[in-house]
């Protein structure tokens, strides 16, 4: 009996696995549906009557709705109320439309990364790993014909993947600008200028402005980037700086890197770390690097947040040639390009804090 109950629990984790994409592909579903925005906008919990009204689904697949909905809130994006309506969660209500104004909204992060650009690569990821280097640097490049960040450049005007690749970094910025203003502000307060290192639109840096408006904040991107996200009126403190942060990075008291590094090869982020020292003055006139990324290895993660930092590190190694870090890695790193310390603050859910000095 013990062999076989060995036999089943293994069997029911290989399912366990199998089975988690429709997971997350009926959580695609019920945003592109726009459940959330409705029950939000309902006002109270709903019936499941009443969203199959609300969006005009055929009577015949009602009970399919049902069935989705059941398997999204056993996964906690939804929860029921005794008379069995359904209502939102904190999960959920990030996945509201932006149009909300005290939301963040995170559901362009799920429409991304759960795009067909996005997905192509797993499908061919064993073929990827038995070619060679030189013929494609990542699975996305060998299953879409051209790396991300071209698509990136060639449909950032565009509603397409770009947009949403834009999008998906506003939003986010959003969130974190808001925690580490609110909860690290200390490390703004004796600095007069930061640069923030391919900072796209800004955002970081305008809600870095509004907790510290004393600060001057420079947003460096390509020329390209510049150009489209420009704020159509000027912000006082906030310039943008068209450039190349391989090849320079202005000079200011401190500078941001925000999920920049994770991107990159060590060669290539040694590169970064070592423009961003020639751009700081010393650790005894405050010069500082503000990282925010993931440390992996972190004892005191539980196995959830430990598994999803272990995908981003497989998601960077495919699509972006770049890769998630412990802290033994981002030690060798910060040595290398020449700084003298580092301080990690674990203090942003998945990802962490860290100052370096010079």
């Amino acid at each position: 009996m013990g062999e076989n109950k060995e036999l089943l629990q293994a069997q029911a984790h290989i399912w366990n696995h199998t089975f988690k994409c429709i997971n997350s592909m009926s959580l695609k579903c019920v945003v592109e549906l726009g459940i959330p925005d409705i029950i939000h906008n309902h006002g109270q919990p709903m019936s499941l009557s009443q969203l199959v009204e609300a969006l005009h689904i055929h009577p015949s697949k009602a009970q399919c709705l049902g069935r989705l909905m059941r398997l999204l809130l056993h996964s906690g994006f939804f929860a029921q109320t005794q008379s069995g309506f359904f209502s939102l969660t904190p999960s959920s209500r990030l996945l509201l439309s932006q149009n909300h104004k005290t939301i963040f909204d995170t559901k362009t992060l799920l429409l991304l990364f759960l795009s067909p650009l996005m997905m192509a690569p797993w499908q061919t990821m064993s073929n990827w790993l038995c070619a060679s280097t030189q013929d494609y640097s990542t699975a996305f490049q060998m299953a879409n014909g051209k790396s991300i960040w071209d698509y990136v450049i060639q449909e950032e005007e565009s509603y397409g993947f770009g947009k949403l690749f834009h999008q998906t970094l506003v939003c986010d910025s959003q969130l974190i600008g808001k925690v580490v203003t609110s909860e690290c502000g200390e490390m703004f307060e004796g600095l007069s200028s930061l640069v923030d290192v391919g900072g796209g639109a800004g955002t970081m840096a305008k809600v870095i402005l509004e907790a510290f408006p004393h600060l001057t904040c420079i947003v460096l991107d390509l020329p390209q980037v510049v150009a489209n996200q420009k704020p159509q009126q000027p912000i006082k403190n906030l310039n943008f700086i068209e450039g190349d942060m391989f090849e320079k990075i202005p000079p200011a008291n401190a500078v941001l890197l925000k999920s920049i590094l994770h991107s990159w090869n060590d060669e290539e982020s040694i590169q970064i770390l070592k423009n961003c020292k020639d751009a700081i003055p010393s650790r005894a006139e405050g010069g500082r690097v503000i990282i925010i990324e993931m440390v992996l290895d972190q004892k005191e993660r539980d196995m959830e947040s430990i598994e999803t930092q272990l995908c981003f590190d497989v998601l960077m190694m495919t699509t972006f040639s770049g890769r998630e870090r412990n802290e033994r890695e981002w030690k060798t790193l910060f040595l290398a390009a020449g700084f003298s310390d580092y301080n990690i603050i674990p203090i942003l859910g998945l990802r962490s804090l860290i100052e370096v000095y010079p």
